[in-house]
């Protein structure tokens, strides 16, 4: 492989984002978990599953940096620099790559419909529709405030209950409270991303909920989704009429967020959020896992 060949990959691997795979893959182990506790886990189901949620993020990503480089939000930004933005990929290929990968998570996705049928069918859609909108269109949500919304949606309830849907072809209400949970921690990296670019996101009228309401907001917001979080837990748990010894386990993801909660409310440099946002899509993680080997355990002992 030549140097030009190995820097055109590194430059791919780079705008694929590999680093925000965790937040496509924790809903899937969580909603799968779900339907095994609920007596309906498919191997296959997780397979699909787990390859249509990748594939959806990657094209995300890939439409997210095309259309922040049309736009310049990208411009002068403190984070990793983005292909397309640096010239390392032009928008013609980057455009072509983000199509390639929603083409593909649908053909993934179709597997999935077979075995659970139509409502997983409009949640993919939805899922990919709202994935090129989210910094694509006439009204793209994530520079006008909805970006909060859309990741908690579709990274956390419909993530979490479809999942679980495609196992068990019925809907959880557990699904849904796990995936208000999963959903708010992974608002949680958002509201890193933002609290770090929100001088940059300004400059090119990107209107995050940051720019709109302030950092002081975005602090607010980061913890009270810990706080979110906590309460879904809790709730589940007087729910069961205290039974549900698993959604205890949620304490120990708590000392993973101090570290990221304390660097949001005093950091001085917006470069050491890169740091912060990192060890929130860690905090993710370990919930993710907590949460899933918790419900596997139940299930089996």
């Amino acid at each position: 492989m030549s140097m030009n060949d190995s820097s055109s990959l590194a430059s791919w691997v780079q705008a694929a984002r590999p680093q925000t795979l965790p937040a496509a893959w924790t809903p899937v182990c969580i909603g799968s978990a779900i339907a095994f506790n609920e007596g309906g886990f498919s191997w296959l189901v997780f397979g699909f599953a787990v390859l249509s949620a990748s594939l959806i993020q990657i094209g995300t990503n890939f439409a997210n940096d095309y259309f922040d480089a049309k736009t310049g939000a990208d411009a002068d930004r403190i984070g990793f620099e983005r292909p397309t933005t640096s010239g390392a990929i032009s928008s013609t290929q980057m455009a072509w790559a983000t199509a390639i990968a929603m083409i593909l998570a649908f053909a993934s996705g179709l597997g999935l419909v077979w075995i659970a049928g139509t409502p997983i069918l409009w949640i993919g859609l939805a899922s990919l529709f709202f994935g090129i909108i989210y910094t694509g269109g006439p009204f793209p949500l994530a520079y006008n405030g909805l970006g909060d919304l859309f990741v908690w949606l579709f990274f956390g309830v419909i993530a979490v209950m479809g999942t679980t849907y495609a196992h068990l072809q019925i809907w959880s209400e557990t699904a849904f409270w796990l995936g208000s949970s999963t959903g708010a921690l992974c608002i949680n990296i958002l509201v890193a991303n933002n609290l770090r670019d929100i001088h940059t996101d300004r400059k090119a009228h990107k209107r995050t909920l940051g720019v709109l309401l302030g950092e002081r907001f975005l602090k607010a917001e980061y913890t009270f989704m810990i706080g979110l979080a906590l309460a879904v837990h809790a709730w589940l748990f007087v729910a069961s009429g205290f039974e549900a010894w698993w959604t205890l386990m949620i304490l120990g993801v708590l000392p993973f967020t101090v570290r990221p909660l304390h660097q949001i409310w005093t950091h001085q440099d917006k470069a050491l959020l890169n740091g912060t946002l990192k060890q929130s899509a860690l905090v993710l993680m370990i919930y993710g896992l907590v949460v899933s080997l918790s419900l596997y355990a139940t299930t089996i002992l």
